[in-house]
């Protein structure tokens, strides 16, 4: 009997690779699924996702009020950033009052990294001037002059230094020490609930088995993952792959679960992201 095919978006990034490294490679059953591996990058997944085209994706937490009325989120897969996260960067640097009132770069409204901007400044995205820019563009836009402060998402929090840039602030930093330790909720995968119940489990299994796999066989993994390193050496793309795959990425757990509802529940207070009534996981 032919497998199941179900299509699964993730970005080409040496954590998502590492993650999703054992499914692509038929590591690890698969229990009568085929995946149709779609890469991506984030913003245009969320945009994807608002529309329900694909089964299985990865997406920004940002997104999340957006598609909870069409997908539920899947229990591993997370993307935390743990004292670390999304950066703003200058060619000098500069206080929160001074990057409010410039013109920044970021790499897609719904990502996460743009909601903790905004949390972070206490203000709305029509309050600020910013252009939107791919997020592999975003040092050279601020070297060239279209923006003059970059909020850099990816293997740039390892690399802007090589770019002549100065760091600002680090919004995982920041976010951890306002809410009690918590980690920043950065992305997650979501499964679409045209998919029965029980399927969801089984597939979210096999994401999980996925997961773990490359954590118990680092070497190879990240061998692989290098492919997606667009530059990075080994040591580097190991240290970025153990940024965001690590045990949040095995589970959510409580806390992770709850750097989440924080993360929406301030969103939403402010009036950025609609309001999530409960998170729906599957279980």
């Amino acid at each position: 009997m032919a497998n199941r095919q179900l299509t699964l978006g993730h970005s080409p990034d040496p954590d998502d690779a590492f993650m999703f490294y054992a499914m692509a490679r038929d590591l690890i059953p698969q229990h009568g699924y085929g995946f149709e591996h779609t890469l991506q990058d984030i913003q245009t997944l969320n945009e994807r996702a608002t529309r329900g085209e694909l089964d299985i994706s990865a997406i920004s937490i940002h997104a999340y009020p957006y598609v909870a009325d069409q997908y539920a989120l899947l229990p591993s897969g997370a993307s935390m950033g743990d004292g670390y996260g999304p950066m703003l960067v200058a060619k000098a640097v500069l206080s929160p009052d001074e990057i409010g009132g410039k013109r920044i770069a970021i790499p897609g409204k719904m990502t996460s990294a743009f909601l903790a901007l905004q949390l972070y400044l206490r203000r709305k995205g029509d309050e600020l001037d910013y252009v939107v820019v791919p997020f592999d563009e975003i040092f050279e836009a601020v070297n060239d002059g279209r923006a003059e402060v970059g909020l850099i998402i990816h293997e740039g929090q390892l690399t802007y230094a090589d770019a002549g840039l100065c760091l600002c602030e680090d919004l995982g930093r920041w976010w951890k020490a306002e809410n009690d330790g918590l980690p920043l909720p950065l992305g997650g995968n979501v499964i679409h609930k045209r998919i029965p119940e029980a399927e969801r489990k089984v597939i979210a299994d096999v994401i999980a088995n996925s997961i773990g796999y490359s954590l118990d066989h680092r070497e190879e993994a990240v061998a692989y993952a290098l492919e997606f390193g667009r530059g990075l050496d080994l040591d580097l793309a190991d240290r970025f792959v153990g940024m965001y795959v690590n045990d949040w990425t095995r589970d959510y757990g409580d806390r992770g679960r709850e750097a989440i509802r924080r993360f929406l529940t301030q969103g939403a207070e402010m009036g950025v992201v609609p309001a999530v009534p409960e998170l729906e996981f599957v279980v």
